[in-house]
């Protein structure tokens, strides 16, 4: 997708689920440009310091502050805004967070679906609605080649499960009802994403970002775990590609993984050893005024539950549905989410002034 695809979506009626979030945030700020008219559906930003609110991004769309369990209040919006695109980001996104916290995960992962699902068969008006999970849904056994979208769905800890589950939710209403309906329905599962204004606890970019922002030592409990690291912009432009696409023609719709090329999956120890390079970038270590600012990390296990040591997508269907393929490689990647948290560290009143930069230039 470029500059002129996203023309498409100018005056389109356009809502969000989890608008507030990181990804959320950076998909308004898309929209927003491109002249859609945007509803946002989500919970107050979940950290603070927010890109959300950074970015002053509630002044400029049609931001309800909901949860997506209160299925009354979401079908009231749906029929208020009556949109023609729905994008559903809202989640409990945090591994470490389900094994804290089952419960709540999977009220909001799986009946929060189930809402959105409902509040889409019961609005007519909605023509091309996307559902997006995440790469862990699938049953995870640490094989060397990708994941494919046939494979079974089996998530290991909650958070897996539930979006395993939030996958199903969907497929039966495909099955059940808007196969029958003139609508378009897809869901992405996503891998790894890194960019700027990340603030979220326990991703291994943020916490590099802290570290590098207060001169310490980088801290990665699981330098060897393998993930399908990619840049923010990537997914939300195979999102907007599927609603697009699927909007005009509703063969395109299906389940997609989405994901970077193979030699962007890399082990967590590599993608901190290419932060502090990018980061260091500058830096004269031989200086004794600059010695104390380079970055460095160390291992630390801390002894937390289980996580996926080895993941990787398949993405042979998307690339050949959509002629897609990954703008920016990880070590691109890498270099904007410095280039993103330097700036904001310089100049805090310019968050929305980078993102639009980052963004004109991903989409060129």
């Amino acid at each position: 997708m470029n500059k002129e695809d996203l023309e498409f979506f100018k005056g389109k009626r356009v809502l969000v689920t989890g608008h507030t979030g990181f990804k959320g945030s950076w998909l308004c700020q898309i929209l927003i440009g491109a002249g859609a008219e945007v509803t946002g559906y989500s919970l107050e930003p979940p950290t603070n310091p927010s890109l959300f609110n950074e970015a002053g991004i509630a002044d400029r769309i049609n931001h309800i502050v909901g949860d997506i369990r209160d299925r009354e209040k979401l079908m009231r919006v749906f029929k208020e805004v009556q949109p023609e695109i729905v994008l559903h980001l809202a989640a409990q996104p945090i591994v470490r967070e389900s094994y804290k916290d089952p419960v709540g995960t999977y009220e909001t992962n799986v009946m929060g679906t189930v809402n959105i699902c409902e509040a889409v068969r019961q609005t007519p008006s909605v023509k091309s609605f996307l559902n997006v999970t995440t790469d862990k849904v699938y049953k995870n056994n640490e094989w060397c080649w990708g994941y494919r979208e046939n494979e079974p769905l089996d998530g290991y800890d909650p958070y897996s499960n539930s979006k395993s589950c939030s996958e199903l939710v969907t497929h039966s209403y495909i099955n059940s009802f808007y196969n029958d309906m003139d609508i378009a329905v897809s869901t992405a599962r996503a891998g790894n994403v890194i960019g700027g204004g990340d603030y979220a606890p326990d991703r291994i970019i943020p916490d590099c970002v802290r570290a590098a922002e207060k001169n310490e030592v980088i801290i990665v409990r699981n330098p060897y775990s393998t993930r399908p690291y990619q840049h923010v912009l990537e997914p939300l432009n195979i999102y907007l590609t599927i609603a697009k696409e699927q909007y005009k023609d509703k063969t395109k719709a299906g389940f997609y993984n989405v994901g970077p090329d193979d030699y962007d999956c890399v082990t967590t120890g590599d993608i901190v050893d290419k932060f502090c390079a990018a980061w260091n970038n500058g830096t004269d270590v031989s200086n004794p005024t600059d010695a104390g600012k380079k970055i460095t990390w160390e291992n630390k296990h801390d002894g937390g539950p289980h996580e996926a040591n080895f993941l990787k997508l398949d993405c042979s269907l998307v690339k050949s549905t959509f002629d897609w393929n990954p703008v920016w490689n990880i070590d691109k990647a890498v270099e904007m989410v410095v280039q993103f948290s330097k700036r904001r560290l310089a100049e805090p009143d310019k968050v929305a002034e980078e993102m639009d930069a980052e963004i004109a230039e991903f989409f060129k």
